[in-house]
């Protein structure tokens, strides 16, 4: 029997891969929630299917999104990462991953780890929104734009507030599969009965 995934999932196996295994699932652990973060903003523009076919050749280029050592890189990092044909290379958006590593650890240090920062902005628990259709997920919302201005404010660049919907869609803080979907907790539940 097939299960019904969210729509946007059907285009290839990666995406299916992404959405069954990832997207929606609370995400914890520091370094994960750093790469999201960073692909987060190299997908700006971009189609997210663009940043998983890269994904990888991200992991390689970033040092596994090893964020003190992302923090570390210098100008002839940066060189040797715009002339990586398997990442985005788009300079602001590099400069501005370095950037974030910085911030990503002043935040770390304030808070006790990144996780405990993000996660207090949803009192620790995922929103499980009802979307019956795809036309009804918002691109960002009222916590996207409060979260972004706080990250703004510490000096994260690349993190708008659609940026940021989507990174809390991908680390889980936010469960938008539709309520048709397998992954949904409701059609687990249900599934169960």
């Amino acid at each position: 029997m097939t299960q019904t995934r969210c729509g946007w999932a059907q285009k290839n196996e990666l995406m299916a891969k992404y959405h069954d295994e990832e997207w929606g699932n609370p995400l914890h652990d520091e370094q994960k929630l750093f790469e999201f973060l960073i692909l987060e903003g190299m997908q700006a523009g971009l189609s997210w299917l663009t940043i998983l076919n890269k994904r990888e050749n991200f992991r390689v280029a970033y040092d596994n999104f090893d964020v003190q050592k992302v923090a570390g890189y210098d100008q002839q990092k940066v060189e040797e990462l715009m002339s990586d044909s398997g990442i985005i290379r788009n300079r602001q958006k590099i400069d501005a991953s370095i950037n974030n590593a910085k911030r990503f650890l002043e935040v770390a240090e304030e808070f006790g780890s990144f996780n405990q920062y993000i996660w207090n902005f949803v009192d620790h628990q995922p929103i499980v929104n009802h979307w019956e259709k795809l036309s009804e997920l918002p691109a960002k919302t009222e916590l996207s734009d409060f979260i972004s201005a706080d990250l703004k404010r510490r000096g994260f660049k690349f993190v708008g507030s659609t940026v940021i919907y989507a990174h809390l869609q991908a680390t889980g803080m936010v469960n938008d599969h539709l309520t048709s979907c397998f992954c949904h907790p409701e059609f687990k539940i249900s599934e169960s009965i």
